[in-house]
């Protein structure tokens, strides 16, 4: 899952890098080409290197193109990205994760990942279906995990990393199961032998992926 993460960064790069050297040299009619290869990874060139290149279509070189297709960096290596940097509360609990991922062996990220996706760091939510807290135990799974008041951050974020750890022994550190599980139960999991073919689940899973990339990045 970290795959096209990766790929739209190298892609957004590559084009920002064709169109600083437009802007730099001048060259408005010059062409571009780009190719997508058997692995599907997308090229750009200078002259079609291949049957399939095309030519790709650049918008007019204008300050205010410059602007809207390469807006100026609003974060830094090791901060939370714009797209979640106007999450209210999110830092509040980073002493709590820190120590609840030391505790377990867990990665900070992906635990801060967990909670964005579950409740978007509101400690006092509630899910429709009875799942509480920051990231959304249930109350079986509160009391599995010996958390006796969910609404209670440090509680639930070692209890809900706790059982993340345990999802990831279960599943063999297969992240999309272990998130799987996470969602919809590890029996599910064992019952279709993957993902489950849930819309929530599927929906679940990527969602936390992608805040899991975004947060290492």
């Amino acid at each position: 899952m970290g795959r096209p993460g990766r790929l739209a960064r190298t892609l957004v790069f590559a084009s920002a890098v064709f169109f600083f050297a437009f802007l730099s040299s001048g060259r408005s009619g010059a062409e571009i080409y780009k190719y997508v290869d058997q692995d599907g990874v997308v090229h750009f060139t200078n002259a079609p290197t291949s049957d399939n290149s095309s030519v790709v279509s650049l918008p007019p070189l204008t300050q205010s193109n410059l602007k809207k297709y390469f807006p100026p960096s609003q974060y830094h290596y090791g901060q939370s990205p714009a797209l979640l940097s106007g999450v209210a509360n999110q830092r509040l609990y980073d002493s709590h994760i820190r120590l609840a991922c030391q505790i377990y062996g867990m990665d900070c990220n992906l635990v801060k990942a967990v909670i964005r996706a579950e409740s978007g760091f509101n400690a006092q939510a509630i899910s429709p279906k009875g799942a509480m807290g920051l990231m959304q135990l249930m109350p079986g799974t509160s009391r599995d995990m010996g958390v006796l008041n969910p609404f209670d951050p440090w509680q639930n974020i070692d209890g809900g990393t706790k059982y993340l750890r345990m999802m990831l022994d279960r599943f063999s550190n297969d992240l999309n199961l272990a998130l799987a599980a996470y969602n919809a139960g590890p029996e599910a999991v064992q019952k279709y032998g993957g993902i489950p073919p849930f819309d929530e689940t599927q929906t679940y899973v990527k969602r936390v992926m992608d805040f899991y990339t975004l947060y290492r990045y």
